[in-house]
C-alpha cells in the first residue's frame, strides 16, 4: 500500500449532510443580511438579560408622575399611571423573546416529527396524519386563537400552548413535502436495507438534509410565536399581570396614548417587536439566498456588477 492510499484510509471521513452544515453555517457569517439580523437579535437577547441590572426593581411600580416626556431623568419617558416606559420595555423583552422562541422551537418540533414520520411510514400512518394537518389547516387561525386564549385560564404557559396548537400545522405540511422527496433518495434505502432503526433513519438520516428548510421554517414560528402573543395581549386575551411588549401595547391603549399624543408609551414596544421581526427576516431571506440557486445566482450577478 502507498502513502497516499494510507492517508486516504486513515483519514476520517466527514458525512456530506455535516459538511452542508458546516457550509450553511460558514456562508450565514460571511452573508451581512444574516450577521446584521444576528448583531440585532443578540442586542435584544443581552437587553433582555440585563433588565435586572439595567432597570432593577418591579417594572410595574408607580414611581413618577404620569405621561411624562422622554427626559434626563426617564429616557422613554413615562407611562399614564407613572411607570417607566424604558424598564416596561427592557423587562417585556424578556417575556416576548421567550414566549417566541419556545413557540417557534416547539411548534418547529412538532412539525419535524408529524413531518418525518407521514413520510417515512406513508399509508394508514401518512393519510392519519396529513387528515390531523388538513384539518388544523382549515380551522380559521385567529377565531381559534381567539377562542382558545378565552376560554383557557391565562398565563404565558397558556399563551405558549394556544400559540404551539395553532401554529405547527403548516410547516409540518412543508416538511412533509421536503421528508417524502428525500425518502426516496439512494441512501435512505441503503439504511432501510441494512436494518437501521427507523427513528434513527428518520433523525440521522432525512432529518439533516433537511437543515435549510427546517431552519426557515423555525425562524417563521418564532416570528409568529412574537407577533401572534403581542396581538392576544393587546386584545387583553393574555396575562395582563405580566410584563411583555404586548401588554406595554394594551395598557398604552387603555390609557388613551394615541388620542392624547403620548406616543412613548407604545413606540418603544411596537418598534421593538418590528426590529426583532426585521433581523429574523433578514436571517431568513439570508438561507433562502444560499439554499436556493436562482437567488444565489442573482446574488452573484449583483456582486459580479458591484
Amino acid at each position: 500500500m502507498t502513502a497516499i492510499e494510507i492517508a486516504t484510509a486513515t483519514t476520517p471521513t466527514v458525512p456530506a449532510s455535516a459538511s452542508r452544515r458546516r457550509g450553511l453555517l460558514r456562508q450565514l457569517v460571511d452573508s451581512k443580511k444574516a450577521l446584521t439580523g444576528l448583531i440585532l437579535l443578540a442586542l435584544f437577547a443581552l437587553l433582555a438579560l440585563l433588565a435586572p441590572v439595567l432597570a432593577p426593581g418591579d417594572p410595574s411600580l408607580i414611581n413618577s408622575t404620569g405621561s411624562q416626556a422622554p427626559s434626563a431623568a426617564h429616557w422613554l419617558g413615562t407611562t399614564a399611571k407613572g411607570q417607566d416606559v424604558l424598564a416596561l420595555t427592557l423587562w417585556g423583552a424578556r417575556s416576548s423573546l421567550f414566549v417566541g422562541f419556545t413557540v417557534g422551537l416547539v411548534a418547529t418540533g412538532v412539525a419535524i416529527v408529524v413531518g418525518l414520520a407521514s413520510a417515512y411510514f406513508g399509508r394508514v400512518v401518512d393519510d392519519t396524519l396529513t387528515l390531523v394537518t388538513n384539518i388544523f389547516l382549515l380551522l380559521p387561525g385567529l377565531p381559534l386563537l381567539i377562542i382558545l386564549a378565552a376560554f383557557l385560564p391565562p398565563g404565558t404557559s397558556t399563551v405558549i400552548l394556544v400559540l404551539v396548537v395553532t401554529g405547527w400545522a403548516g410547516s409540518a405540511r412543508v416538511l412533509r413535502a421536503q421528508a417524502k422527496s428525500i425518502r426516496g433518495k439512494d441512501f435512505v434505502a441503503a439504511a432501510v436495507v441494512t436494518g437501521e432503526r427507523p427513528l434513527r433513519i428518520m433523525f440521522r438520516e432525512i432529518l439533516p438534509n433537511m437543515a435549510s428548510v427546517v431552519m426557515t421554517t423555525l425562524l417563521g414560528c418564532v416570528i409568529f410565536g412574537i407577533g401572534a402573543q403581542a396581538g392576544l395581549e393587546f386584545l387583553g386575551l393574555g396575562d395582563s399581570s405580566v410584563v411583555s411588549w404586548g401588554t406595554n401595547l394594551y395598557w398604552a391603549s387603555n390609557d388613551g396614548a394615541l388620542m392624547t399624543g403620548t406616543w412613548w408609551a407604545f413606540v418603544p414596544s411596537g418598534l421593538c417587536i418590528a426590529l426583532v421581526a426585521f433581523a429574523i427576516a433578514l436571517v431568513n431571506y439570508a438561507v433562502d439566498e444560499i439554499t436556493n440557486p436562482r437567488l444565489r445566482n442573482r446574488r452573484a450577478r449583483r456582486e459580479r456588477k458591484g
